[in-house]
């Protein structure tokens, strides 16, 4: 029996199982997980932001633009706007290429004195403040155009290379590829062209974009014919990260949970190096002798992948991995959490103040902005959150007493505390970027992500939403989640055109507290007694 696959840009990044059920025959009838409405609509916004684009550049170039609309054999109709020499085609569906197991499609081809090049667009950051990026005006969207960029530099996008990379090979096919091997990408901020070179060696071992693109494709459609033909099958399952948003996920679990796979405790790259050892079952880790120095784990110690394994055998969500568990506490205290959209901007900052009377009401407190993301109204809004914060801890000291704030996981929340400052330098209440970073760095700032690192191990993960839980504490929307608060966000301030929904802004605003409460809860957890009712790994 043979079979030729078709592949589109994809299945690149795309992990080689899934690959595989999706070209087995024998999985058309299995049930998948449904489609994440989150995932959804960043679809949808990403499609919106492509239009958007779209217009503005058809506006600028002044002519020659070509759109491949839907109803057409758009395969034909791309094929006779490159052989009329157009000089933009949006949304190309390039031909197939049998030959190289190739489809796809490109949002935008540029017309080259020798050929055409593509270009994509897409709804994420593709530069970063600095220098040295190649990038042209959206006015003159050509690689003859590109400059040396005085502001930004390149931000590295493997996915976006890969998928020019695809689109450069169909273009190779049909003949129409210009020879220069360049690739553009147009990101959120949508003002620029950044060009990529794809024979350039920025891969590791000096490899370009092309290079990587071959020998995964090469890959992928190796594993996909097999599926195709019912051969021998050239990908396993193994839990990755992927696997929380990929819709073959329950196919997969179900047999990894057969085999009792070890990638159910340590996954990615680690779990199939223990294979390649001989341990492939979580059995098999959990008696593995801790001081055995040959082992293939680097991305922890040994000992705590054991401890994780004799945790999963057991049914335990968190062990001790300390027999003490110690967390630093203050007279008084404040609980952060903030809620970004995207890049867009962060939109609220929750507390929660307990501890010692500093004559200030203790409980929850939101400071919000509900006007559409990005907006200056922001600047007001985390003004007034670090201005209050800043206020309770003077009072502490001015009375003696010690002060803490605490976050989970400090990446999100300083990540936004800093950007704040610089992009509202000035406004007022706005801190300068060296007074966040003194805070953030100093005593007063208290990452409970780290701490539960370092005193558990958690086989189920080590996110608030499975931490909080074992401390007693639970969330009162049964749908709380970050993925889950971007779609209440969209109805809170309208983004879809309807009006503003007030109930949507008391959700967000509760399951915020419910965050801040949660890290306080899980704080006086770790500080209490029964802490010690929490197994410890070496009595396992």
């Amino acid at each position: 029996m043979t079979s030729s696959v078709l592949l589109d840009a994809g299945v690149v990044n795309r992990c080689r199982r899934r690959v595989h059920l999706e070209h087995d025959p024998a999985m058309g009838d299995v049930v998948t997980a449904p489609p994440d409405p989150t995932a959804e609509q960043r679809k949808a916004d990403a499609a919106a932001h492509r239009r958007a684009v779209a217009d503005e550049i058809a506006a600028l170039v002044g002519g020659g633009w070509t759109e491949i609309g839907r109803g057409v054999d758009r395969e034909q109709a791309t094929l006779e706007a490159m052989a009329a020499r157009a000089r933009f085609i949006w949304s190309a569906q390039l031909p197939r290429d049998p030959v190289g197991n190739r489809r796809g499609h490109v949002d935008l081809l540029v017309a080259t004195e020798s050929g055409y090049v593509p270009v994509l667009v897409v709804r994420h950051k593709v530069s970063d403040p600095g220098v040295g990026a190649q990038t042209a005006p959206l006015a003159t969207p050509l690689p003859s155009a590109r400059r040396p960029d005085p502001v930004r530099r390149v931000r590295p996008q493997p996915r976006d290379q890969l998928r020019l990379a695809h689109a450069y090979r169909l273009l190779e096919a049909c003949g129409q590829a210009d020879g220069s091997a360049m690739g553009g990408v147009i990101g959120l901020d949508g003002e620029v062209v950044v060009w990529h070179d794809l024979r350039a060696p920025t891969w590791p071992g000096g490899r370009g974009a092309l290079d990587e693109y071959d020998a995964r494709f090469a890959d992928r459609v190796a594993v996909a014919t097999a599926a195709a033909t019912g051969g021998e099958p050239l990908a396993a399952p193994s839990r990755i990260v992927e696997c929380r948003t990929c819709p073959w996920w329950p196919v997969c679990r179900q047999e990894l949970e057969q085999a009792r796979d070890v990638s159910l405790v340590i996954r990615g790259e680690e779990a199939a190096a223990l294979r390649a050892a001989g341990i492939r079952t979580v059995d098999d880790l959990a008696v593995v002798d801790p001081r055995d120095g040959a082992l293939p784990v680097t991305g922890m110690p040994l000992t705590d992948a054991v401890g994780l394994a004799k945790a999963w055998l057991a049914n335990l969500t968190v062990v001790r991995r300390v027999p003490q568990v110690v967390v630093p506490r203050a007279d008084v205290e404040v609980d952060v959490d903030m809620e970004s959209f995207g890049d867009s901007g962060a939109y609220l900052w929750g507390v929660w103040l307990s501890g010692a009377d500093v004559g200030e009401a203790q409980g929850y407190r939101a400071f919000a902005t509900w006007e559409p993301l990005p907006t200056d109204d922001e600047a007001r809004s985390f003004a007034e959150f670090w201005q209050w914060l800043m206020m309770i801890r003077l009072r502490a000291r001015a009375r003696g007493l010690t002060f803490r704030a605490y976050c989970y996981n400090e990446l999100a929340e300083n990540r936004w505390l800093l950007a704040s400052a610089k992009r509202f330098a000035g406004k007022p209440g706005i801190p300068t970027s060296e007074q966040v970073h003194a805070f953030i760095t100093s005593d007063s700032w208290f990452d409970l992500f780290g701490s539960v690192r370092d005193h558990f191990l958690c086989s189920r993960g080590k996110g608030l939403k499975t931490i909080a839980p074992a401390a007693g504490f639970t969330w009162r929307d049964a749908e709380a989640s970050g993925e889950n608060s971007m779609r209440w966000y969209r109805s809170a301030v309208g983004l879809d055109g309807t009006a503003p929904d007030p109930g949507q802004r008391r959700r967000l605003l509760e399951y915020n507290e419910d965050d801040v409460h949660a890290t306080l809860t899980l704080r006086r957890w770790m500080s209490s007694p029964r802490i010690q009712e929490i197994p410890y790994v070496g009595d396992l």
